[in-house]
């Protein structure tokens, strides 16, 4: 083989690397501020909750130190699309707590726009052509942010009618669980 083939081989193998340590990041993550916010926290002594709460936040804070980068070469149009799909996904997340509901409608439009799988919410055109035009590496990101923000929603309203013990939820999160 080749020097330069070797070389290649070595460079994706290293991007494949950082992009799955990037993803490991966030998995971590999400998973210590889940165990920050879990219902079992309430039913533990206040001693082991502060115990866990300080453990959590201690490697909550270990985590954020790392800092992975994998950066994605763009032309002029991928980056304008790239641009346009985040502010679409960021002005759905900046109205989330005013309709949950709705919100979460949008989201699953806009992953229905980025995969075959999902056949339950409509597709999202404008935002598939977005997608579409970002480079592959974006698309993926993209996808993968709105999968954690819908799985996001899907958490915080179990937790919320598991403290409400008469199943009264407020009426955005009831109308959004109504529509499972």
């Amino acid at each position: 083989m080749c020097h330069s083939e070797e070389s290649k081989q070595r460079v994706e193998a290293l991007r494949e690397a950082g992009t799955a340590m990037e993803q490991e990041k966030e998995i971590l993550l999400e998973m210590i501020q889940g165990v920050l916010t879990s219902q079992d926290m309430r039913q533990i002594s206040d001693g082991e909750r502060e115990e866990l709460s300080l453990t959590a936040n201690r490697l909550l804070g270990r985590t954020l130190t790392v800092q992975i980068s994998v950066e994605t070469i763009r032309n002029p149009h991928q980056q304008e699309c790239l641009l346009n799909a985040t502010k679409i996904i960021d002005d759905i997340v900046n109205k989330l707590l005013e309709d949950v509901a709705a919100a979460k409608s949008q989201l699953l439009s806009l992953q229905a726009a980025c995969t075959s799988d999902v056949k339950s919410a409509p597709i999202d055109q404008k935002f598939q052509n977005l997608v579409i035009g970002c480079a592959i590496e974006d698309q993926k990101k993209i996808k993968r942010r709105l999968e954690t923000l819908i799985r996001k929603i899907d958490t915080s309203e179990k937790s919320i009618s598991l403290l409400d013990p008469q199943g009264q939820m407020p009426p955005a999160l009831n109308n959004c669980s109504k529509q499972k």
